[in-house]
């Protein structure tokens, strides 16, 4: 029986190890890690999320940081590396990279995940300034990243250095009420915009809730720091300032205690929910990112808890160094794909509607069902490809891209057709999700690196039945046909089955024209050699569309396709043309 129990213990521990890549991420090679890019280039926001490969069983507890950057600063700088010669000195300031990894080492009872939020301006008060939405995009990125951890029902916190302060208070502007799944505030640094009048009655009250809440501000005291001759904050603009009238605020309605030890005046409320500490700055320093590096992430995440002071020390020697890496590897950004509601059509009830449409008004609805998310779910999982290319010059680059594992489709896993489209649909596609078309040189790439090679299957012209939709739903028939025969899975990378259309700089030089090209045979010779003698607006069974990130890594350089397609020496890295594209997105000229 003991026996018995203990196989059944080492089962249950086993499987909550068990490595689990969440949809969309990409494992980072480094402490058992895994990523993921949200960019949203309409709001100007960018995201980085970073979670542990392991914790994700059912019943784990999640917990999610929203953590602000600080002005002038990127994801890349925020997360923090080993210096090398010639690196920026922003590597090395802050390191919540770092000290995520020992938050992790310390807190068993959660699945930690910091989500980093950077925007185009790096400046939280001038991005508010210049986003007139600006609570509407604040509040869509806190639940857009709920949403992707739905399953265990999250815990959020709220955290940012510096001007990051501004995102969290704007998310206070938005919410009104601030919801009890907010675990956590902590201000490091970074409570400028704090106002009694607006935001003291908003924690208190959220502070009184029934399930405990914590709230950490570290602060120094800027307000007598002079830089360059000037004061670098006016008497009440700064955190010191803005520190103690939270805390006279507060002290209102919580008993706090006060201690001082060395430079630092600690207040902590009765229960530990509310800790504020003080640092005093006789020599006039700066200390405003000093705070973070010195184990002030981590405590603002352990403050109140029993972990607090524990293995570390506020304001002491970094407690995190053993978890510093070597390099910092930010994946490219996801595909902005919305999610696929439960309401939407089948491939087959798609496909049948649009089967005795006039040709415009079915591109439109194809491009109606694409961009609201109505593809199957295989799809959004893209597939990581990489090579030595050589430039114009004859030098070799290491490149990475993603594509999708197959080609743009209508409906569910279980129930969705691969749908042909005239070029400025897909690329009115590729424009929302962040992708790009695919070129000549990489339909070969993927060729060689499919998973799954399927022989073509070819139509003889009949009139004009290859231009119909009951063509396009037999073709993919057929394709699934044979991609069960050979046991091949969605999801897998497979070619072979339709000609790319593609960028070429014939885009440019042949307005009014698609260029296709491809269809490879089993011994990878292309059946379809680069052609534009189709007007724009024809499309048959045998065409499709495979998206591709239109970011790519480039030597370990994130650069978009376009960049690439139109360098005038690396162009050749994405393409097998004589020159570099002017134009690399099919653009429809007026008649």
């Amino acid at each position: 029986m003991k026996r018995l129990i203990y196989l059944i213990f080492l089962f249950f521990s086993y499987g909550s190890l068990q490595a689990q890549v969440l949809t969309g991420f990409k494992p980072s090679g480094l402490f058992n890690e895994q990523q993921m890019v949200i960019e949203n280039s309409s709001a100007g926001t960018r995201m980085l999320i970073n979670a542990p490969i392991r914790g994700f069983d059912d019943g784990q507890k999640v917990q999610l940081i929203f953590y602000a950057l600080p002005n002038g600063n990127t994801i890349e700088q925020t997360f923090g590396k080993k210096l090398k010669d010639g690196d920026d000195w922003h590597y090395n300031i802050q390191h919540i990279g770092a000290q995520t990894r020992f938050l992790r080492s310390v807190v068993k009872d959660r699945t930690i995940v910091v989500v980093y939020l950077e925007n185009v301006r790096k400046s939280w008060p001038l991005w508010k300034a210049n986003t007139p939405d600006y609570e509407q995009q604040v509040k869509k990125m806190v639940d857009d990243v709920k949403a992707i951890f739905a399953r265990w029902n999250p815990e959020v916190v709220l955290n940012g250095h510096s001007g990051g302060g501004r995102f969290i208070f704007s998310y206070l502007d938005a919410v009104n009420e601030i919801p009890d799944d907010v675990v956590r505030i902590a201000f490091l640094d970074s409570n400028y915009g704090y106002e009694d009048n607006i935001y003291g009655p908003q924690l208190a009250l959220w502070l009184k809730s029934k399930n405990h809440k914590f709230l950490c501000t570290l602060a120094y005291n800027d307000s007598v720091v002079v830089l360059n001759g000037k004061p670098i904050v006016s008497p009440t603009a700064g955190t010191w300032y803005r520190s103690k009238m939270m805390l006279k605020y507060l002290s209102a309605q919580f008993h706090f205690k006060h201690q001082d030890r060395d430079s630092l005046i600690w207040n902590t409320s009765e229960k530990k929910s509310v800790e504020i500490i003080l640092k005093t700055n006789p020599e006039k320093k700066v200390f405003h990112t000093v705070q973070v590096e010195r184990n002030g992430f981590i405590h603002s995440m352990l403050s109140g808890t029993r972990f607090e002071q524990k293995n570390y020390t506020y304001f002491g020697a970094r407690a995190y160094s053993e978890y510093i890496a070597d390099s910092i590897p930010i994946p490219l950004h996801c595909l902005n794909v919305p999610k696929r509601t439960a309401d939407s059509e089948t491939g087959t009830a798609f496909m049948k509607r649009v089967s005795t449409l006039p040709l415009a008004e079915r591109e439109e609805e194809i491009y109606k069902a694409i961009a609201s998310g109505n593809i199957p779910t295989f799809l959004r999982n893209t597939v990581s490809l990489e090579g030595e290319f050589v430039d114009s010059t004859g030098v070799r680059h290491q490149v990475k891209y993603e594509v999708m594992p197959d080609y743009l489709s209508v409906g569910s896993d279980s129930y969705f057709c691969r749908i042909p489209m005239n070029p400025y649909t897909a690329q009115r596609v590729a424009t929302i999700f962040g992708a790009s078309l695919i070129t000549a040189k990489l339909s070969d790439h993927i060729y060689q690196n499919a998973q799954i090679k399927l022989t073509p299957f070819n139509y003889i012209p009949v009139r004009n039945a290859n231009e119909l939709v009951s063509k396009f739903v037999d073709h993919n028939q057929e394709i699934e046909n044979q991609r069960v025969k050979v046991g091949g899975k969605n999801g897998q990378l497979i070619a072979g089955i339709k000609k790319d259309i593609i960028l070429s700089s014939r885009i440019a030089m042949q307005p009014g024209k698609v260029v296709i090209y491809g269809w490879h045979k089993p011994d990878g010779r292309s059946i379809q050699p680069v052609y534009s003698g189709h007007v724009d607006w024809y499309v048959d069974y045998s065409h499709g569309i495979r998206l591709m990130n239109n970011q790519v890594s480039v030597d370990g350089k994130l650069m978009l396709v376009s960049e690439v397609l139109k360098h005038p020496v690396l162009y050749r890295l994405l393409s097998d043309e004589k020159q570099p594209m002017e134009q690399t997105m099919y653009i429809k000229t007026k008649p």
